[in-house]
């Protein structure tokens, strides 16, 4: 038989295990990463103390917006979560978004640009916390990702992507020290 002391200090270690791993998840220290597309930087902040502030990031080449569409090569406005980290990317490493948000989902049904079916799809997607079906009409895959082998000075002097939010290689790696699945993510 296990005595009280035993007992609480079993507890306060499964307790610690478990605050522990909410952290590597990037969940329970408050850390989220704020995209501001008119000053292009992106910012990693915990709770309200800014972390790393990132210059001269690359949005999509048409620009922002909220009503995004497939091949729009607009980067979509709204709150995301870091849904899954592909680190084999042809742009280094993807940081790929939970777009659509349900502002968007909901904007888009009520404009007849998806339907009752993929409203659905996208709404319990996000009621699980899963990534919602990335391959309606209002597009997919956006994330934050290097470069790859791409061009620096193409990225330095435009915005290139097609919707996603682009750093160079150096500052994806750098990013990687805060960003996790779950991690919130705001485009604004």
């Amino acid at each position: 038989m296990l005595s009280s002391r035993q007992i609480f200090t079993r507890a306060l270690l499964c307790g610690c295990l478990l605050l522990l791993v909410g952290v590597a998840q990037g969940q329970a220290a408050g850390t989220r990463i704020f995209i501001d597309t008119r000053d292009e930087t992106l910012t990693v902040m915990r709770d309200s103390t800014v972390i790393r502030t990132f210059s001269d990031i690359a949005i999509g080449r048409y620009g922002k917006t909220y009503f995004k569409r497939q091949g729009d090569n607009k980067t979509p406005l709204g709150s995301y979560r870091i849904g899954w980290i592909n680190r084999d990317s042809r742009y280094y490493v993807f940081l790929g978004l939970t777009y659509p948000d349900r502002p968007a989902a909901d904007r888009a049904l009520q404009d007849g640009r998806i339907n009752e079916m993929q409203w659905q799809e996208i709404r319990r997607a996000l009621e699980a916390d899963k990534t919602p079906p990335q391959n309606t009409p209002l597009g997919g895959y956006i994330g934050i990702h290097g470069l790859g082998q791409g061009d620096m000075k193409l990225h330095q002097q435009y915005n290139w992507t097609n919707g996603c939010v682009a750093l160079t290689n150096a500052q994806m790696d750098l990013l990687l020290q805060w960003a996790r699945i779950g991690t919130p993510v705001e485009i604004r």
